[in-house]
């Protein structure tokens, strides 16, 4: 086993329970969709989380080349791994605590997965010039945005809807970038 591969262990089980927590809240949803105010822009969200968990999952394919691995790189890719579980944990409304109204969520808790998220753009440059080598400029400026779009979610929730909107097109964006 690769050094590689024995690190990925770990940050694909945080991953797989993001997704897996995700999944089954949709899944919770859907049980109760009599009950559940559904809103698109709470969905949108939590197909932007999804997203951007399977981007770091294929993102660290590119590391499999890295030899230099330290203890600290270990540590930050495990933080952004649960940066991004938080986000999902976060991302959508659970029926099993009372909770059905979507947009409300977003615009309440559902705040914490923007901060959450907020964090982990904090952590792509560290990912992009230390381990992949990539230019400082870009490297700083497009995490920054997304930096931007989830300081403006978490300060100004009014906005959410079309900040979500916002976040669909951020994501969508990474994937062609690093896909």
């Amino acid at each position: 086993m690769t050094q590689h591969e024995y690190i990925f262990v770990t940050v694909s089980i945080i991953l797989g329970l993001a997704i897996t927590r995700l999944l089954h809240v949709v899944g919770d949803l859907i049980r109760h969709h009599t009950e559940v105010k559904f809103h698109w822009s709470t969905a949108v969200w939590g197909l932007s989380i999804i997203t951007f968990t399977l981007q770091i999952w294929w993102a660290g394919w590119g590391l499999h080349d890295f030899t230099e691995w330290q203890f600290q790189h270990f540590l930050i890719l495990i933080f952004a791994a649960v940066c991004i579980y938080f986000a999902a944990e976060m991302a959508l409304p659970d029926p099993d605590d009372g909770q059905f109204d979507m947009l409300a969520h977003s615009k309440g808790m559902g705040r914490i997965s923007a901060l959450a998220m907020l964090i982990y753009f904090l952590t792509g440059p560290y990912f992009n010039i230390a381990m992949f080598g990539h230019p400082a400029g870009l490297s700083l400026a497009i995490p920054l945005l997304g930096v931007l779009i989830m300081a403006l979610v978490v300060g100004i929730p009014r906005w959410f809807k079309g900040l979500s909107i916002l976040f669909a097109v951020y994501s969508v964006m990474i994937l062609y970038i690093t896909v």
